[in-house]
């Protein structure tokens, strides 16, 4: 999935061990663009996602793609939002397609389209033939009917 919005805070990073080895998640938030702007946090898993945020200054419009992930515990549910990449939006340049659903503000102009011209018909259209009369199926209106009942 996909959103666009400004970067408005980056969350503290939280370092851990596990039996893999090192790992460290972080997070940011974002807030979408609109008549109802929204705020949204996202998590992120990796030095190398945690470098994507760092570079990007607070205020910047961003393109942001996640991947929604909900699980139980104890009998409710909790909903994660997970950054797979984040990169400053340039107006007017459409965001890469994710393959997924955009949540993203209306394009600031309008899709430019081509100039309809219109074309006389080249040739009459040909006839086609009646159909071909099967044998084995006789019309009923055919004056012929030898029906056994």
């Amino acid at each position: 999935m996909e959103i666009t919005g400004r970067l408005i805070k980056i969350l503290q990073e939280v370092r851990g061990e596990s039996q893999r080895g090192p790992w460290v998640r972080g997070g940011f938030v974002i807030e979408t663009d609109g008549d109802y702007p929204r705020q949204v946090a996202f998590t992120t898993f990796g030095e190398d996602r945690l470098a994507m945020v760092k570079s990007i200054p607070l205020n910047s419009p961003v393109v942001v793609n996640f991947n929604p992930e909900s699980r139980e515990y104890e009998g409710r549910w909790y909903t994660d939002l997970r950054c797979v990449r984040i990169q400053n939006y340039v107006p007017g340049q459409m965001p890469p397609a994710a393959g997924g659903y955009a949540w993203a503000a209306a394009p600031a102009q309008p899709p430019v389209q081509a100039p309809v011209t219109m074309q006389a018909p080249a040739a009459q259209p040909v006839q086609a033939a009646p159909p071909a009369q099967n044998p084995s199926f006789a019309s009923p209106l055919s004056g012929d009917e030898d029906l056994p009942f």
